[in-house]
């Protein structure tokens, strides 16, 4: 039986690359591990195809596929337009396990949607059906939502704040940590202008743009923190994206921000690179602000302090479980008011530097271990589908 990852993006976003990447190795693929992607192109350009058996791309039915001719038949015959898709579902997903990938599919109504829509006609064919390494937002959960999260065999919630909320929709929900702790990192030469060991890494997403309440706050907020680092401290600061999506790509506000400081010679930007790659620059960063959930899991993990510029329930459940608080840990930008607040949450980060560090050393291990925890559920569905 085969395990058919799928609701996959593409890895320009290098958090969904990481999520695919560790799944697969924490199955022990590439054999009996597959890859359902909607950009398989970003897959090949950055490596992660490399941990499936095989990569599809979205209704890709190939011409000595089984159901080819019948698609052609009920397409031109029959004139069903989902005559593609519902055959290309069935070959995917017929006695197989399918396990969505969307960490957090179900934190906006739109995408959560979506995922009831095609999980209806995944069950149809598939073993069993699980959601893997979620977040869940409770305003994404409507009553259509809610009998959609009740029919997985299988979910694993990894953070505090989902699980609570799942095990009342659904007694198959156990927690997890995501699987992206556990992403091996990939050391490449350092930039010009970046200290290892005393470096401030910085992360910066259009997403969160649209969450503030202003943008230009939001980004005023970080160059002054920039601009504490350069001018108070003896840290270097580089600039690090994790998604590179067109209409959704880091590099945009990073690059503003870098304009901000022309003559420092003391910053950098990592040019896009794979995740493990990204994860070997942020594991060598003293400190790390991020927006993005998976890059701060790459810190997390590599034991860097970090401060989270969230707007979701990732950020604030994963603080939770480190920390036993978000506050002081992450900042959510709905609540910036003044162009200081991220600054002052940064120093109380700096002022920490050591505990919070201790803190990250003594919990990761288990941490990362707990990565693993519904691995063997999983492999057992092979024996009850039989």
């Amino acid at each position: 039986m085969n395990k058919v990852l799928y609701m996959h993006s593409g890895s320009g976003n290098h958090g969904c690359e990481a999520i695919i990447r560790t799944t697969a190795a924490l199955l022990g693929g590439p054999e009996g591990v597959s890859l359902w992607s909607l950009v398989p192109e970003e897959d090949n350009f950055y490596g992660a195809s490399q941990a499936f058996s095989r990569v599809v791309g979205s209704e890709e039915l190939h011409r000595f596929s089984p159901g080819y001719f019948e698609a052609l038949i009920r397409r031109r015959l029959l004139k069903q337009a989902d005559a593609n898709m519902d055959i290309f579902l069935r070959e995917q997903f017929s006695g197989n396990v399918a396990v969505s990938v969307g960490g957090d599919n179900y934190c906006y109504r739109w995408s959560a949607q979506q995922a009831v829509t095609l999980n209806r006609k995944i069950r149809k064919h598939c073993a069993a059906s699980v959601l893997w390494a979620c977040s869940v937002d409770p305003e994404a959960i409507t009553e259509e939502v809610r009998a959609d999260l009740a029919g997985y065999d299988l979910i694993t919630a990894r953070e505090p704040i989902t699980y609570e909320l799942l095990k009342e929709i659904n007694p198959n929900t156990i927690r997890v940590s995501d699987p992206a702790f556990t992403l091996e990192r990939i050391d490449r030469p350092l930039p010009r202008g970046f200290a290892e060991g005393n470096t401030v890494g910085i992360n910066v997403s259009p997403l969160i743009m649209k969450y503030g309440t202003e943008e230009n706050l939001i980004l005023k907020n970080y160059e002054n923190v920039i601009r504490y680092i350069l001018e108070q401290t003896d840290m270097n600061v580089c600039l690090i994206p994790h998604v590179v999506w067109e209409g959704n790509d880091d590099r945009i506000p990073l690059q503003e921000l870098q304009k901000r400081f022309p003559q420092s010679d003391r910053m950098c930007m990592i040019p896009d690179a794979d995740c493990c790659e990204l994860k070997g620059y942020i594991a060598r960063c003293r400190f790390f602000v991020g927006a993005r959930t998976h890059a701060t899991i790459a810190a997390y993990s590599s034991c860097v302090p970090t401060l989270v510029t969230g707007y979701s329930v990732k950020a604030r459940g994963i603080a939770l479980d480190l920390f036993g608080t978000d506050e002081n840990y992450v900042l959510p930008v709905q609540k910036l008011q003044s162009k200081n607040d991220l600054l002052d949450t940064f120093r109380f980060l700096q002022r920490n530097e050591m505990s919070v560090r201790q803190t990250l050393k003594k919990i990761m291990p288990k941490y990362v271990e707990q990565s693993k925890a519904g691995i063997a559920i999983l492999n057992g569905f092979k024996t009850a589908a039989v």
